[in-house]
């Protein structure tokens, strides 16, 4: 076996192992990321991060949620190989040729319980149910959170999932918006000198999509530590007391530059074809003023066509991708390069064994502790 060792520089960026038969990891490598092959990451000797992926996002947006996550670890400066184990939970609403590639691709939740993971992502899901509690996946998804507790490292929440856990985990129930929180809005570190913000700048933008918000003071009064807010106190990021046990997130620092047109573009098209009652508005702060003219443009055209039963015009994608700006996507790996980096300096050198042995588990990086003393 290959002894690895560091350049001279002390960092290099080590890429995703294609560790199973996802064909994420493919598609991946066919947008130029580096995928390195399971025989090559073998054979050198050095102690990888396992990470889980619980997926409960829709049909629609599975895969597309696979290659957010994996591009952003992929691309987090990281000395340490990442095998990527995507799973989801029972229950949710699944076509059978989605269920198929389930079945295919992913690990049931049970194998990984047995092998272990060093940290655990959560995605989002569809929300069909007037309260969380009463979704399919909420059971499901205790359990999960259960395990992890007792035997992850670090858990990091997306939105819904953020949502859900902080409900059952410190009572916290997120508030109705009377309009969707869309689009793209700067944002500031309220504690710089915590271990995940080392690296980042005091300021960035952060992508948001969603009905609903927990606020910064409701997550302060449940004990959450706020790291990152937006301008206007919007919360985006925190963590439990100790620091890395639980990180939940309110924004999407994973999407791509695209996504948000993405999701306008499928708006539109239900307005087009009557699932809307209304013009959607554009994503906040996301266009600029040539896209946003070629967007109406488009409406303009597409509506009279659609009222004179002509034939619907496509939409105009390709000619606004050019005209996109991706102002997050350093941060979101520069907080995902620490989260990793915390995982890799915490955890046991033997697969399943969440935090080295002179480590408090309550308290790994002794933040607890540290409060005491300076109170």
């Amino acid at each position: 076996m290959v002894r690895f060792t560091l350049p001279e520089s002390g960092l290099v960026a080590m890429p995703i192992v294609a560790n199973s038969s996802l064909p994420t990891f493919d598609d991946l490598r066919r947008q130029g990321e580096q995928i390195l092959p399971l025989e090559e990451a073998l054979d050198q000797d050095i102690r990888e991060l396992h990470v889980g992926l619980l997926n409960m996002m829709p049909d629609a947006a599975l895969r597309v949620t696979e290659q957010q996550y994996l591009r952003l670890l992929g691309s987090a400066n990281q000395i340490v190989q990442i095998f990527v184990h995507p799973f989801t939970v029972p229950g949710l609403a699944r076509s059978p040729a989605t269920q198929a590639y389930i079945d295919a691709h992913y690990a049931p939740f049970e194998q990984l319980q047995e092998e272990g993971l060093d940290g655990l992502i959560v995605s989002g899901a569809n929300v069909t149910s007037p309260s969380l509690d009463q979704e399919p996946f909420w059971d499901p998804l205790r359990d999960v959170i259960a395990w992890a507790s007792d035997n992850v490292t670090s858990v990091l929440c997306s939105c819904l999932a953020t949502h859900a856990l902080v409900q059952q985990f410190h009572g916290v129930r997120r508030r109705p918006l009377l309009s969707k929180r869309w689009g793209v809005y700067e944002h500031r570190v309220v504690r710089p000198e915590h271990p995940l913000m080392h690296g980042t700048n005091t300021r960035f933008d952060v992508p948001h999509s969603r009905w609903n918000e927990i606020t910064s003071q409701q997550l302060r009064e449940a004990g959450i530590d706020v790291l990152v807010e937006s301008a206007d106190g919007d919360f985006h990021l925190g963590t439990s007391p100790d620091g890395i046990r639980m990180v939940y997130l309110q924004g999407h620092p994973e999407y791509d530059a695209t996504s948000l047109l993405k999701e306008y573009k499928r708006e539109v098209t239900r307005l087009l074809v009557g699932e809307l009652g209304a013009i959607p508005p554009l994503p906040e702060h996301y266009l600029v003023p040539e896209a946003a003219r070629i967007v109406h443009d488009h409406l303009e055209v597409a509506i009279t066509a659609r009222d004179a039963g002509r034939e619907l015009p496509p939409f105009p994608e390709n000619r606004v991708v050019g005209l996109l700006d991706n102002t997050w996507t350093d941060t979101g790996k520069a907080i995902f390069n620490n989260w990793l980096g915390l995982i890799y300096r915490l955890t046991d050198v033997k697969r399943g064994v969440p935090f080295m042995s002179d480590l408090d588990p309550d308290d790994p990086l002794g933040l607890i502790a540290e409060r005491h003393r300076t109170s």
